[in-house]
């Protein structure tokens, strides 16, 4: 078993792995002011991510689309739960036109769960996805899905737009869905990974959160279903606590420990980016760069 810091989280308390310079303020603004002028969300501000101020900092940030509010209520997740309005049939256009004007080159975009709308909002993925290529036809976009209730029609609205990476994270080790996803499924998600990697044409993605009770065993059998559902790369960070009314963190594990997760998962084929600050979509063109360097494309621009 690996060593880990048992901690109770709270001011102060974070080891010096976990520690982040000031970021850039005059940056910052620039980019808050092109997303509230097209009344765009961002997960950064969303999920409130600890990589928000860095990622801001250099002019990237990643889009959260049909609102900001989730139809479930998982226990780690900052996004407000509850029943979301209505579609912005504009936001796809406004999400390519802030990405034309902050210049990425490598546009992720995620969104809310939408269990309320009949395709869980697959068709307004593929919508944006598709005017991100209209305006910006020379950049990589890399999608970051709720499960979509596993339904292969909607998968497939969504892979038929032809993103680059395609990514749903699992999140967690299928002990704890109970307690961090209760409305979520595991062997779901996996399967909504594995069918992705089955269709071909998309890296197929998916993300790990660590410092919730779960055991070095766990997360090494998540690897191994990872990379028998298909999929190429694998995110892992450490879970920290968003709020007080959030599930707690169990333990702050060392950087020495994502290190051996990294290799533990490149040992069965897979690509894994494993550090205390690594989210999905933090550098997520770096890990399509890894990919593109085994042969199967490339990537241009960093992106929160």
């Amino acid at each position: 078993m690996v060593a880990v810091v048992k901690t109770t989280e709270g001011p102060g308390r974070k080891p010096e792995w976990l520690k982040k310079p000031l970021p850039k303020a005059a940056a910052m603004r620039e980019v808050e002011a092109t997303l509230r002028g097209r009344s765009l969300h961002t997960v950064c501000e969303s999920a409130k991510c600890p990589n928000k101020g860095e990622c801001f900092g250099r002019g990237t940030a990643t889009f959260l689309i049909m609102g900001d509010v989730c139809t479930r209520d998982c226990g780690f997740c900052s996004v407000s739960g509850g029943l979301p309005g209505h579609l912005d049939p504009a936001e796809p256009a406004q999400v390519a036109d802030a990405a034309a004007v902050l210049g990425l080159e490598h546009v992720v975009i995620t969104s809310v769960t939408r269990d309320d709308l009949p395709d869980g909002g697959a068709s307004h993925f593929a919508e944006t996805i598709r005017a991100v290529r209209g305006r910006l036809p020379e950049c990589t976009v890399e999608v970051l899905i709720p499960d979509l209730g596993g339904v292969r029609a909607s998968i497939d609205a969504v892979l038929d737009a032809a993103p680059d990476v395609f990514n749903h994270n699992v999140e967690t080790v299928p002990r704890l869905y109970a307690r961090v996803r209760p409305q979520a499924d595991y062997r779901r998600s996996l399967e909504v990974l594995e069918y992705a990697a089955e269709r071909g044409g998309v890296v197929v993605k998916t993300g790990l959160m660590v410092g919730l009770g779960e055991t070095e065993e766990e997360v090494r059998s998540f690897l191994a279903d990872a990379a028998g559902a298909g999929v190429a790369l694998v995110t892992i960070g450490q879970y920290l606590r968003p709020s007080r009314d959030h599930l707690p963190v169990t333990e702050y594990v060392p950087p020495r420990v994502f290190e051996q997760y990294r290799s533990a998962g490149e040992a069965l084929g897979l690509l894994v980016e494993s550090a205390p600050f690594v989210r999905s979509s933090y550098h997520a063109e770096e890990g399509l760069r890894r990919f593109g360097a085994r042969g199967a494309g490339t990537a241009k621009e960093d992106q929160c």
